[in-house]
């Protein structure tokens, strides 16, 4: 019983040795004024969404985009409608997006299907947008990013806020977690010159880092880990967009969140 109570012991201080310099960022993300930035040059932008079976909420992330304060010739929409038993390309067709269905029950999750969108798609861009398919987007989100971009950042990534912050103690939880990561680590790792770090959705990657990576090879579960991690000991430095706010669907019960 002792043994494990001092392994116990001796994992609980590594632990805290390894997230302990994260303490140094709260007194810079209190004090630290945040810098408005130029319009900067206007690009053209690929939205990138994968959806599997989303037909009751992706049009809503559609009517978002649509609505942009950003110039709509500038933007042009991408949905992978990947392995759907439901109206979820019907629905990215009815409100103007470009759709491609896949089917592909060996080679399974959001990587592949990432992969298979951009390999349909002809056109060229300045940079790629990813959004999950149960996002809300600001009205002035694409405007935002742009400028950041525009800054010399090929990688961007923004503020991730919670639709359902209210609906029980679970969803709020992983709403104050989300509300720690943009505050109290991007934040304050942009204001340093320290990389941030990508999270799933909202994030915007250039064209240049498409064609360095020689596509989009990142196909594990935590594929915004991969993804993140691959570009910053390949030399790459991850920009942080405060002012580009997006909202995310959170899970409310226990077996939502572990699955």
């Amino acid at each position: 019983m002792e043994a494990i109570k001092i392994i116990n012991y001796v994992i609980m201080v590594l632990f805290f040795a390894c997230y302990a310099y994260q303490f140094l960022y709260i007194p810079i993300a209190l004090l630290k004024k945040k810098k408005p930035l130029p319009k900067g040059k206007r690009h053209r932008f690929g939205v990138l969404i994968a959806a599997r079976n989303e037909e009751s909420v992706l049009g809503d992330l559609l009517d978002s985009l649509n609505t942009q304060t950003y110039p709509a010739e500038l933007i042009d929409i991408y949905v992978v409608a990947d392995n759907c038993t439901d109206r979820t390309a019907a629905v990215a067709n009815a409100h103007g997006a470009a759709v491609f269905e896949r089917f592909d029950q060996t080679h399974t999750g959001k990587g592949y299907a990432l992969d298979f969108l951009l390999r349909k798609i002809r056109k060229k861009y300045d940079a790629y947008l990813v959004f999950d398919a149960d996002n809300l987007v600001a009205p002035d989100y694409i405007q935002e990013i742009n400028k950041t971009f525009s800054t010399g950042y090929d990688i961007v990534t923004s503020y991730r806020n919670t639709k359902n912050y209210g609906d029980n103690w679970i969803s709020a939880g992983y709403g104050l977690w989300f509300l720690r990561e943009a505050q109290y680590l991007n934040r304050p790792r942009a204001s340093i010159g320290a990389s941030c770090g990508v999270s799933g959705t909202g994030f915007l990657f250039s064209a240049r880092i498409l064609q360095k990576c020689g596509g989009w090879h990142f196909f594990s579960l935590t594929e915004d880990i991969e993804f993140t991690a691959h570009n910053i000991v390949n030399g790459e430095k991850i920009g942080y967009c405060p002012s580009a706010v997006f909202y995310d669907e959170q899970p409310t019960g226990f077996r939502q969140s572990i699955r």
